[in-house]
């Protein structure tokens, strides 16, 4: 079964859904590929009140210390990749080309995309809990963030993190 939910948060609406396995999907309102699951029911259950109090710690400003079941949906790559930005600490960024340099070493190959890293990242269904805002792009470059350069700056800024130093994206 597929679950739905919402949570209102200071940055938006947000909408929660899950399967038995776990949360699969956490988007703001009208994100870059939001929601493209399509048979679900809006109910309630224990997993969605567990991530609204993982929401309510985070955006009080603190680091939630629960780890909530995650059901990841892509391709291996992907998988990796997602597993990969779990491991990025609160408060701490890292570039597309460190996570690409990461999976080489791990694969045992002289360097990989980072281009390639981005498109997963960019396909990352679980925002926040699944930090991709903690990604940047070489040189402190602020790229791409489905929900949004302005919830990535604004999320960046709740954990504490100077976005000054960053450069924003023209346009």
């Amino acid at each position: 079964m597929q679950y739905l939910s919402s949570y209102q948060s200071p940055l938006g609406e947000i909408v929660l859904f899950a399967s038995d396995e776990g949360l699969s999907g956490l988007w703001f309102m009208g994100q870059k590929y939001f929601t493209r699951q399509k048979e679900h029911i809006y109910q309630e259950i224990p997993l969605f009140t567990d991530v609204k109090r993982w929401l309510d710690v985070y955006f009080s400003g603190k680091e939630p210390n629960v780890t909530l079941p995650l059901h990841f949906k892509g391709s291996p790559f992907q998988n990796e990749v997602w597993e990969i930005l779990c491991q990025i600490p609160y408060g701490k960024t890292t570039t597309y080309g460190q996570i690409a340099k990461q999976i080489a070493a791990k694969r045992g190959l002289s360097k990989m995309s980072a281009q390639a890293i981005g498109g997963a990242v960019g396909r990352n269904e679980i925002s926040i809990l699944v930090p991709c805002h903690r990604v940047i792009g070489a040189n402190g470059n602020l790229t791409g963030y489905a929900g949004g350069i302005d919830k990535k700056i604004a999320l960046l800024q709740l954990e504490g993190i100077d976005t000054t130093q960053f450069s924003k994206p023209k346009g």
